[in-house]
Parts: C-alpha cells; sequence; structure tokens
C-alpha cells in the first residue's frame, strides 16, 4: 500500500509517497481502506516537529480519516466488516491502510459521503467540545470567533448559531470573512484592519463578547483580552498565528473573566463518553442540515505536501 512519509521531523517538503507493508490489527483494533483524510494545522505542525505529540520517525502525519473497515483485531465486536466508519488517529491517516483502536471509531450515515466524515469529528468536535463543556454558551451570548474562516474558526461560528449564540466572526481577509458569514456569521471583523478590542466593544455596547474561542493566539489573544465581558470565558484553542501569547493574570482579575484551556485530544480519552455523546449531537446537527463542513480543496494523496502548504502559506479557508 502507499502511504505519505516523514522521515524526519524537518517540514513539508521533505515528506515522500512511498510503498510500504499493509498493516495488521491487534486486540481491539479495526483495519481501515481509507477513502479520504482530513487535513488540519496540526498535521503541518506534526512534520516540523513543532507538535504537542512528536511520534519517531518514519510515520505519516494526518489526524482524522474516513472509511471501510476491512478486518477486525482480536476482541472487536461492536464493528464488522464493511461498516463505514470515521476515525481519530493523531497521526498515521495519509496512508491507503490504518490501524485504529475501535475506540477511536464513529460510525457514519450512508447519506453521509467519505470526504464529509474526514472533515467533520476532529474540527467540529474541538469546537463543540470548547463551546459546551469549556466555554458553557448559553443561547443569547455574544461569542467571537477569530480566525472564523478556518476549519476550527467555521465550526465554531456554525455550531455558535446552532447553540443560539450571537455571533461575531473575525478574520484577516474580507473573502474570508465572506466565507464566515455565509456560515452564519452575525457581524463580521477583519483584525488586519480594524481594531478588534474597539470593533467587538462597539458591537457589544462596550460590555465585550462572553465567550471567546481563539485558535490564533499571538497580538489576537491581548486584544481579546480588552474585549472580554465581565464574567466572560476565553477559550485557547490553538496557536495559527506561530506565536504562543504572555497573560498579564492580574487583567484576569480585573475583568473577572475565566481563561480556559482546550485540549480536545485529551478530552477524548479522559473523558471517553461524554466526547461520544458530543459525536451523536455532531451528527444530528449534520442530520438537521445544521452543521457542514466546508470542503474547499481535495488533493489526491501524492499531493499531500501541495495540501499542507495551503496552512503554512496562510490560504486555508474551512
Amino acid at each position: 500500500m502507499k502511504a505519505v512519509l516523514c522521515k524526519a521531523p524537518t517540514g513539508i517538503d521533505d515528506l515522500v509517497v512511498e510503498d510500504v507493508p499493509s498493516p495488521r490489527p491487534g486486540k481491539g483494533e479495526v483495519l481501515i481502506a481509507v477513502q479520504a483524510a482530513g487535513v488540519n494545522f496540526p498535521d503541518m505542525l506534526i512534520v516540523q516537529g513543532k507538535y504537542q505529540f512528536k511520534p519517531d520517525p518514519p510515520f505519516s502525519p494526518g489526524g482524522e480519516l474516513a472509511g471501510e473497515v476491512i478486518a477486525l483485531g482480536e476482541g472487536v465486536t461492536d464493528f464488522a466488516v464493511g461498516d463505514r466508519v470515521a476515525a481519530m488517529t493523531v497521526w498515521g491517516a495519509f496512508a491507503e491502510q490504518v490501524v485504529v483502536p475501535a475506540r477511536n471509531l464513529v460510525r457514519i450515515p450512508d447519506a453521509m459521503d467519505y470526504e464529509t466524515a474526514a472533515a467533520l469529528f476532529l474540527t467540529y468536535g474541538t469546537a463543540y467540545h470548547a463551546l459546551r463543556q469549556r466555554g458553557n454558551l448559553a443561547p443569547g451570548e455574544t461569542l467571537l470567533v477569530l480566525g472564523a474562516a478556518g476549519g476550527v474558526g467555521l465550526a465554531a461560528v456554525q455550531l455558535g448559531k446552532v447553540l443560539g449564540a450571537r455571533v461575531i466572526a473575525a478574520a484577516g481577509a474580507p473573502e474570508k470573512l465572506e466565507v464566515a458569514r455565509e456560515a452564519g456569521a452575525d457581524h463580521l471583523v477583519d483584525y488586519t484592519t480594524e481594531s478588534l478590542r474597539d470593533q467587538v466593544r462597539a458591537l457589544t455596547g462596550g460590555k465585550g463578547a462572553d465567550v471567546i474561542f481563539d485558535p490564533v493566539g499571538g497580538d489576537a489573544f491581548q486584544q481579546s483580552m480588552s474585549a472580554i465581558n465581565w464574567n466572560g470565558r476565553l477559550l485557547v484553542v490553538g496557536f495559527a498565528s506561530g506565536e504562543i501569547p504572555k497573560l498579564a493574570v492580574n487583567r484576569v482579575l480585573l475583568k473577572g473573566c475565566a481563561v480556559v484551556g482546550v485540549f480536545w485530544g485529551a478530552f477524548t480519552e479522559k473523558e471517553a463518553a461524554l466526547n461520544a455523546a458530543n459525536n451523536r449531537d455532531l451528527l444530528r446537527f449534520w442530520e438537521e442540515g445544521k452543521i457542514r463542513p466546508l470542503i474547499s480543496a481535495s488533493y489526491p494523496l501524492e499531493k499531500a505536501r501541495d495540501a499542507l502548504r495551503q496552512f503554512e502559506t496562510r490560504k486555508v479557508v474551512g
């Protein structure tokens, strides 16, 4: 079978596609014939050696996939050969066949195509966990989403509307903001040409946002601390800007707010039952037409480097 291989964490340009032996499932595992793999920001980081998980090379990047179960390991009874599934892998999904622990699988509806399934659970799972369990977003509250045209950002915009919030979408270009508007955002802020702090304050009558979803970090985080409401919750999701911000904790005191970490990967392991319930909600929202992943481009396996470069050049939408 073919797989994208990272033989050293030296970046996208050194990835290769090679023939490797097909894996075999062990106890509690299944073998999946991969039909589609999602491409996400952590996939770029992991081949650069910058992600919190650092697998030993050679390894394949790719944190999520969808496909068909083609073999079962010992003790697997919840799935059968032929089942259509999505799976979370952290790494390994950029290959024609992948072994995955059965506990990491989600059975997908017949009406859901594989590309949608491969683009749903990581981004929407992260955003839903952030808004529901970490941010306690309530109907009628104001949600500010940074990086609102990216994968998790668009998911947060859509899910914010599902949860009854008024959504302010912030991004760095007019065309990206238009994507957020089409996803349901009520207000738009271009933080490359406008003051994020001033615009959010103006849109909220000077109060600030109740919940801020931040996968960007850097200066956007600092401005968000000046644009948060009393009892607000600032959700630390990631650092797509490349800069991990420093927090002056006196600002947390003066704002009476909370800065809350969102580590969806650890959540799926430590609170598996709650994560499964979240996944059921996401499938229901999709079946009801309330959420739709934006798949802006698809690439063959041999073009994985081109797909990852979209993150490196900040061109990703959806």
